[in-house]
């Protein structure tokens, strides 16, 4: 029943907006001769525990069959990990649907820093099915487990793994005196940092031997022009803020209500320590004015993930273990508390199980991202079908799966920001010479198409960064060959 409701939540068409992103660089990685001169892909591989054990997959099966497989694995891990961290806190059939249903819809309408956990296939929903299974052996006394499981989730995905493990740390070190020594829990310590290194490696290697000029360049741009959405509390919408400050509320009130529960205070102590964090990166981000480079630095290592999902986890779980015990004595007034949770949830939930039938078109190319997604899909397509394996494309700035539906590279794309140091900055200066206006008669930052753009400007883009082609919109017509076009998007040649 768990599995069913996480699916009701992430069952869009595929893909998903950042499955073109982490699927492509897994085929990649394992096929290099696949999109061999995509900027993006060429970069660093950050998260190569995933690109190892998935990417090979992407011989025996299209990357939207992959997509789909990868998530029927992830939801099911999740939905067990969250049935047996439930079950920790509260032994009792039926509270772990309750429980993962009301998690479900605080994660998605209640974070301030757009951090989620049930969606597509990537790294981080399976690292955080092992997060949950680490929780419920840390509720459970098994701390050695739950070491080895911290480990395992940051080889996979090193800033979920790592964030979590310094939040279990802090839950352990707050409440030292009911814990397990330090001696007991060295085997799961040991254990986990040798895990944990096949993800922190690759993400140290990144700016090995790159100038430290550089890298202060690359922060600047990756946390206060790409990603300050999610990285830079100051930009955070000040609804999202607001209702965060009322989780943090309504968690306060309902741990006090389950008070009497040791299960709930050791949770609440990881809770405490997810919120420890987000306090920390909220003051390096005021201090963002005075020191820049600094805070960069610090910022981009996604301070507020953690407490975006571990909140909703202790609303839900102190939530249904108060019910619980009230249950015994109240019944007629917990079940309408049930009904309110499961009333709400249902308004929720309604979107996806209800609307998502009248819209079936991949929330990667949602309008924004692309014209028209069928007319975007035909472009590809046909350039998949009628141009080299090897061919380089021009591509509109906000478009998210030029390279899963062609299989062709892409010059640069707004969506695929590389990793690594000097990447991040060569993305950068391609983004702004491509589709940046640099005019101050132009109303706004970066030009709405590249057919906006002068046909010597845009040959010249495909002479610098050898890209033999150009997708963009069909109008306004550029002076240059056309070789395919329909109501929304035209392919042109750039090289004669």
């Amino acid at each position: 029943m768990i599995l069913l409701v996480f699916a009701a939540q992430a069952g869009w068409p595929a893909p998903e907006p950042n499955e073109p992103h982490y699927l492509g660089k897994a085929k990649h990685f394992w096929d290099p001769g696949w999109a061999p001169d995509d900027f993006f892909f060429a970069s660093a591989d950050s998260h190569r525990v995933f690109y190892v054990t998935i990417g090979w997959l992407s011989h025996y099966m299209p990357l939207a069959t992959l997509a789909w497989c990868g998530r029927a694995l992830t939801w099911f891990l999740l939905a067990w990990s969250w049935r047996r961290l439930s079950w920790a806190v509260v032994p009792s059939p039926g509270w772990a649907v309750l429980s993962g249903l009301i998690f479900l819809s605080l994660n998605v309408c209640c974070h301030w820093a757009g951090e989620w956990v049930i969606g597509g296939f990537e790294a981080k929903g399976l690292a955080y099915a092992l997060v949950f299974a680490a929780l419920a052996a840390l509720i459970g006394e098994r701390w050695n487990r739950s070491w080895l499981l911290l480990g395992a989730a940051s080889a996979l995905h090193v800033l979920v793994g790592g964030w979590s493990a310094v939040a279990v740390a802090w839950s352990w070190l707050t409440r030292r005196g009911e814990s397990s020594p330090s001696r007991k829990m060295l085997l799961g310590i040991v254990g986990g940092a040798l895990l944990a290194f096949f993800g922190l490696v690759p993400a140290l290697a990144l700016n090995w031997n790159v100038a430290p000029a550089v890298v202060v360049e690359a922060n600047d741009i990756y946390v206060f022009e790409r990603l300050k959405h999610h990285l830079v509390p100051q930009e955070f919408p000040p609804w999202l803020i607001a209702r965060h400050l009322l989780l943090i509320i309504g968690w306060l009130v309902l741990a006090r209500h389950a008070g009497g529960s040791p299960k709930v205070h050791r949770l609440g102590g990881v809770v405490l320590g997810a919120l420890a964090i987000e306090f920390g990166g909220l003051a390096i981000s005021l201090a963002a004015d005075a020191y820049p480079a600094w805070s960069a630095g610090l910022l981009r290592l996604y301070w507020f993930r953690l407490s975006d999902v571990m909140l909703p986890v202790g609303v839900a779980l102190a939530g249904v273990a108060a019910t619980a015990g009230m249950a015994r004595r109240r019944w007629t007034a917990v079940a309408g508390w049930i009904a309110l949770c499961l009333t709400l949830a249902a308004y929720h939930r309604q979107e996806y199980a209800i609307v998502r039938h009248f819209h079936q078109t991949p929330r990667a190319d949602k309008s924004g991202k692309v014209v028209n997604a069928a007319d975007w899909r035909d472009a590809c397509e046909w350039v998949a079908g009628h141009t080299p394996a090897d061919a380089t494309f021009l591509t509109p700035r906000l478009a998210q799966t030029f390279t899963w539906h062609a299989g062709r590279g892409q010059v640069a794309s707004w969506k695929d920001i590389p990793q690594d140091a000097a990447a991040i900055v060569e993305w950068w200066r391609r983004i702004n010479a491509i589709h940046g206006t640099r005019d101050p008669t132009w109303q706004g930052e970066w030009y709405d198409s590249l057919s906006l753009r002068s046909t010597k400007t845009l040959r010249r883009f495909g002479e610098k960064y050898k890209a033999r082609y150009l997708v963009t919109e069909s109008k306004p017509r550029l002076a240059l060959p056309r070789l395919y076009e329909n109501n929304s998007y035209a392919v042109y040649e750039l090289t004669r």
